[in-house]
């Protein structure tokens, strides 16, 4: 049995939680979803600049899990940007 997720810190709160390509109808689109800790993580280091490790602390996490959460995140919003997919930010 896998050990269960830690909490970690989220201060964003978004008030739009999804994104589509403009003249695409819904029913035709695949939907990515991402966590509010990838967004979270998007946000401290692309949006605030801040570094790895700082970001790290913010989220209280070690640096190596952020790296895994910040790399999942930009596979993600990679393949919704390149495929034309939705991405819906659950929390």
């Amino acid at each position: 049995m896998p050990r269960p997720r830690l909490g970690r810190r989220i201060r964003f709160d978004p008030h739009v939680t999804f994104f589509k390509p403009q003249g695409v109808p819904m029913s035709t689109l695949e939907i990515v979803e991402l966590t509010a800790e990838e967004a979270e993580a998007l946000r401290l280091k692309n949006v605030k600049d801040l570094d790895q490790n700082t970001c790290a602390e913010k989220m209280k996490t070690s640096q190596s899990t952020f790296q895994r959460i910040l790399s999942s995140a930009y596979k993600k919003v990679s393949l919704a940007l390149i495929e034309g997919k939705a991405i819906k930010i659950i929390k």
